[in-house]
């Protein structure tokens, strides 16, 4: 039977339409579920107990945005951080680590700040003589005490030790003025010091100094903010010098390095100086006791002789000649023997008697000698006999 057919389904099967149900009322919704939190609070079916419920269920409805509104004052300060908390934009308290709880907003609100991390900022000289700071990059051209031109570049590492003075006593960009604050004082102390002592060995002392002034203007500000440590990275002349400059520098290291050589040979020469001289002065003063004892022997000596000649003065005279002649020549390699009204003078080579690598030719010469000896006239050697005993007998007469 088709759909259209007399007496037949007048229904539509493709639109379906007269099949939907007509959506519920508002506000039979609304009344069921009163009656459903009615029941949960003690309701009834009677009037009373209606209007009790409905006022129950008005009362909750507008608790729950509140509780939700008061859960949203719950924060939670982390280990390191501190809680800034302000009323209407006014400063109420500062709040340890732990969880906390605020009027919510926007009544009153709160800002984290972390006191315990390590910041920093660079300013100054960079590559291609820039300042970078904050990504902000333009020139660090300072004048030094002996009026010339340098690029600093330092880093500054900073800490907050007071979130309230950090956030209500610095202005919106806290960076910036602890970027200003450095600048000014690194002009003012480089200002204070030569070229050369800035770009070599006074940096140390020079970020120092810097450190203690950016504390004491921050201070001065109570900005809450504590220098850690100022560091001078990089200082270079204007690149218009750096070439001069370099070469400048080059000098100075040939001047170092040859002051470390003449060290190096200083060290090394003085140490034998000084003992030539130590050697020199013990000498000396062996040479000086040598001498003293020496004399304090012939000293004695001499006491003694004088003593033996004062018992037997021709004795002692005779000896101390015949020791004197004997020393004489035992120095002297020749002895002339010259005999009073002789015709001939005797030589006797001793120095050639004294060499026994020539025992033959001594021997040849000792006959020799003995030939002449013998040559000599008995009256010549009777006269030297008869002078060399009158010379004695004189000497024992004196």
């Amino acid at each position: 039977m088709s759909w259209n057919e007399p007496g037949g389904n007048k229904k539509d099967p493709w639109s379906g339409r007269d099949q939907q149900e007509t959506p519920p009322d508002l506000e039979e919704v609304m009344r069921s579920l009163q009656e459903k939190l009615g029941g949960l609070f003690g309701g009834g079916s009677g009037g009373g107990k209606n209007t009790n419920a409905n006022k129950s269920l008005g009362l909750l409805l507008a608790a729950i945005p509140v509780a939700v509104w008061a859960v949203t004052g719950i924060y939670i300060v982390d280990e390191g951080n501190r809680g800034v908390v302000t009323r209407f934009g006014k400063y109420v308290e500062t709040t340890q680590p732990g969880p906390h709880w605020r009027l919510p907003a926007p009544i009153e609100s709160h800002q984290i700040v972390n006191v315990e991390k390590q910041r920093s900022i660079e300013v100054g000289y960079r590559s291609g003589g820039r300042q970078q700071a904050s990504m902000v990059e333009k020139e660090a051209l300072m004048l030094t005490k002996d009026e010339k031109i340098v690029n600093v570049g330092m880093s500054v590492q900073y800490q907050i030790k007071d979130a309230f003075n950090y956030l209500f006593n610095l202005p919106a960009n806290p960076e910036s003025t602890l970027i200003q604050v450095t600048e000014s004082a690194e002009r003012g102390v480089i200002g204070r010091n030569d070229m050369g002592f800035v770009l070599t060995e006074g940096r140390a002392l020079i970020a120092e100094e810097i450190k203690t002034e950016i504390q004491q203007v921050l201070d001065q500000y109570n900005a809450g903010i504590y220098v850690v440590t100022v560091s001078i990275k990089d200082a270079q002349p204007p690149e218009e010098v750096q070439s001069a400059f370099l070469d400048a520098i080059k000098a100075r290291e040939d001047e170092q390095r040859l002051q470390n050589e003449a060290d190096a040979y200083a060290k090394k020469i003085v140490p034998k100086a000084y003992g030539a001289a130590a050697r020199l002065a013990q000498e000396a003063e062996a040479y000086r006791l040598n001498l003293i004892a020496k004399a304090e022997g012939e000293a004695k000596r001499f006491e003694k002789l004088l003593a033996e000649y004062q018992k037997a003065p021709e004795v002692t005279r005779e000896r101390l000649y015949l020791d004197t002649m004997q020393e004489v020549f035992e120095k002297s390699p020749t002895v002339l023997v010259d005999v009073k009204n002789g015709g001939n003078m005797i030589y006797l080579p001793i120095d050639k008697l004294r060499r026994p690598s020539v025992a033959a030719e001594s021997t040849k010469d000792s006959d020799n000698n003995a030939q002449a000896v013998q040559d000599v006239p008995e009256n010549v050697i009777k006269d030297a006999r008869i002078g060399i005993e009158r010379e004695r007998e004189g000497r024992t007469q004196r």
